[in-house]
């Protein structure tokens, strides 16, 4: 296909949106400590949130998958009264603030909450302000790019080789195990990589149903909040280490998982 040279008028407002990407980037790099960078992230508070940041975040995307990944094979391969509803009930954690999922996570799972005040008064669990309510935070916030992914995936894939399977005397699991999930491997891959990025990133359900306690709750953008009002230096660390998690989630995500036109 022969290029084109771009009308000026689409080309300047192209490169201003470009520019507006990619300035607030280069200020975080043009600010960094790099001289100091070494020992601060050996500091223990940003060792703590980083360890554990990556603790929840793969335990969120591990308790996404044993859920997700079904959720999505139903709304894909199964026809049933209200799947659309479903589906838009799945996405609605996209685009619902997350502090109002912080206060829903809350009014469900706290300790006076619907299932919370169960789990208190029987088993003497209490999910708010704990390492298991950052998981679930995090969790409910990421599920839904895992099961986009997986859905996407499965609508891609090509049914014949299941219809095979059922033909040949594969039940139902033994079809899905060892034909579906093989097909849509790639796709499910690149959900949970996704899935994970969003988790290491969640900020205002975490605050909302977790709290900000170090060590307990005070994952990386907590503790880049908490930073910036009392050590600017630190909080520019914190989010570098962010900046990197995300520009190595994109690379990973590459043509051999997502394929474009």
């Amino acid at each position: 296909m022969r290029s084109r040279r771009a009308p000026l008028a689409l080309l300047l407002p192209a490169l201003l949106g470009l520019l507006f990407l990619v300035l607030p980037l280069a200020g975080l790099l043009y600010r960094a400590p790099w001289t100091t960078l070494p020992q601060r992230l050996t500091e223990p508070g940003i060792l703590d949130a980083l360890r554990l940041s990556l603790l929840t975040a793969t335990i969120a995307t591990a308790l996404c998958l044993v859920l997700g990944v079904p959720l999505a094979w139903l709304l894909a391969r199964v026809r049933f009264p209200g799947r659309r509803v479903v589906r838009a009930l799945v996405t609605v954690p996209l685009v619902l603030p997350p502090v109002v999922g912080g206060v829903a996570l809350l009014l469900v799972f706290g300790r006076r909450g619907l299932i919370g005040e169960w789990l208190d008064g029987s088993f003497g669990i209490t999910l708010p302000f704990s390492t298991a309510g950052v998981v679930l935070a995090e969790a409910f916030v990421a599920m839904p790019f895992l099961i986009l992914a997986v859905e996407g995936a499965l609508r891609g894939a090509d049914a014949r080789y299941e219809e095979a399977a059922a033909t040949l005397g594969s039940g139902r699991w033994t079809t899905f195990t060892r034909v579906t999930l093989p097909l849509v491997a790639p796709g499910v891959a690149a959900g949970a990589v996704l899935c994970w990025a969003r988790a290491l990133g969640e900020f205002g359900a975490t605050i909302t149903f977790a709290g900000n306690f170090p060590g307990r709750t005070q994952t990386m953008p907590l503790a880049v909040y908490l930073a910036l009002e009392t050590d600017l230096q630190a909080a520019i660390v914190l989010s570098l280490l962010l900046l990197f998690v995300s520009v190595v989630v994109l690379a990973s995500l590459r043509d051999k998982w997502i394929s474009s036109p």
